[in-house]
């Protein structure tokens, strides 16, 4: 089967510039949304096997990845969502299945909530839900001078490689080139700034009575070993969400689109053709 050449190019959407990658080839499109201080790579051995089914675009949030880590774009899941929709819209896009990781999952119900008419299915992998928005005390904090410089010094408490050993479950798999992708964002100030607005401005999660309105079809994949968002979140979800099913692996931890790629896609196919 023949596999098409993926595109990568900035895009300006709601006065932020936009990193994105796309193989548009008139088949059923799907978009894919990263999670916290994470990219585009969440899903670099997930999209050479989709590509062959679906028109994949993937983008960078803004303040993450190559995308603009802008100073006057409010860093909340509602303009997250209102984003999606513009990408949606760029890209004239109709009947829309989103693959959203961790965060990007809680964004892509945001988006399903909002406009339910653009959204064929939800794929959630390790979604975030339930969070409660940051404490006062938090939010009042992050107006302070040089709060960015506590959250960085915070974050470098630990090495990437720690980070990476609380959410994969096969520690083999960390290897240079993940270390090298996941400490990109660190390296970057203005990545710093960008975390403490979405702090300031992120809401809680969706509540049980504002999931119970998404009708969206919707397939929920988890690890069982998931350390960041336990499995009994999807258990949770499950239940809230009127259209949804769960699937989960065994031995496999929070980044499931490394541990799992054959199993994540396997499934996404049967879900969606």
């Amino acid at each position: 089967m023949e596999i098409n050449q993926i595109n990568s190019e900035f895009i300006t959407i709601s006065n932020v510039k936009i990193f994105c990658e796309h193989v548009m080839n008139g088949k059923p499109p799907m978009l894919l949304i990263h999670g916290f201080a994470s990219s585009t790579y969440t899903f670099n051995r997930l999209f050479p096997l989709l590509e062959k089914y679906f028109s994949l675009i993937a983008i960078d949030l803004p303040g993450f990845g190559r995308s603009e880590k802008s100073t006057n774009f409010m860093y909340s899941f509602k303009n997250y969502a209102e984003l999606i929709v513009q990408c949606i819209d760029y890209f004239r896009l109709t009947n829309v299945t989103i693959v959203g990781h961790s965060m990007g999952g809680q964004i892509a119900l945001y988006t399903a909530k909002a406009v339910p008419e653009k959204i064929n299915k939800l794929i959630l992998l390790g979604c975030s839900g339930y969070l409660k928005r940051a404490k006062k005390f938090l939010i009042y904090a992050s107006y302070l001078p040089f709060f960015d410089y506590f959250i960085y010094y915070y974050i470098h408490k630990k090495e990437v490689k720690d980070y990476l050993e609380n959410v994969v479950y096969n520690h083999s798999l960390i290897n240079d080139e993940l270390i090298n992708e996941f400490r990109k964002p660190l390296l970057e100030k203005k990545f710093y700034q960008s975390l403490t607005r979405l702090l300031r401005y992120r809401e809680g999660d969706l509540q049980p009575d504002q999931l119970k309105v998404i009708q969206t079809p919707t397939l929920l994949i988890w690890g069982e070993e998931d350390n960041v968002v336990s499995v009994n979140i999807g258990k949770k979800l499950v239940c809230d969400l009127p259209n949804a099913k769960l699937i989960t692996y065994k031995k496999t931890g929070h980044l499931i689109t490394e541990e799992r790629p054959i199993e994540v896609f396997e499934d996404i196919l049967s879900y969606t053709l």
